[in-house]
């Protein structure tokens, strides 16, 4: 299961230092409807390798703001606390596939 990103607990998630995928949405936007399951299969596809995890961005305004997310689904991808790509509205899960590969 993806985990739940928060303001709070990023610094944490992020130091533990395994790659990180994060997904910036909000429970009224439809594209991130879409994508919220596939980030669910990709999450327990790679659950132990790859932190798997979601910003809701109405309850956290920080992080949005701090990786300049301006429209909702965006998807970063995080490697040694660095965004390395950053895919902005509703993938299919061979294009989150690739990228996750790429951060391994």
């Amino acid at each position: 299961m993806a985990k739940e990103i928060t303001d709070a607990n990023f610094e944490a998630l992020k130091a533990e230092g395994k790659p990180m995928v994060v997904d910036f949405w909000a429970t009224w936007c439809g594209p991130c409807r879409m994508v919220g399951p596939i980030i669910e299969e990709l999450a327990t596809e790679y659950e132990g390798k790859v932190i798997i995890g979601k910003v809701d961005v109405d309850a956290n305004q920080t992080l949005p703001m701090q990786f300049g997310v301006r429209n909702i689904p965006t998807v970063l991808f995080i490697k040694n606390g660095e965004v390395v790509k950053k895919l902005v509205g509703a993938q299919n899960k061979d294009t989150f596939k690739k990228e996750i590969d790429a951060l391994l």
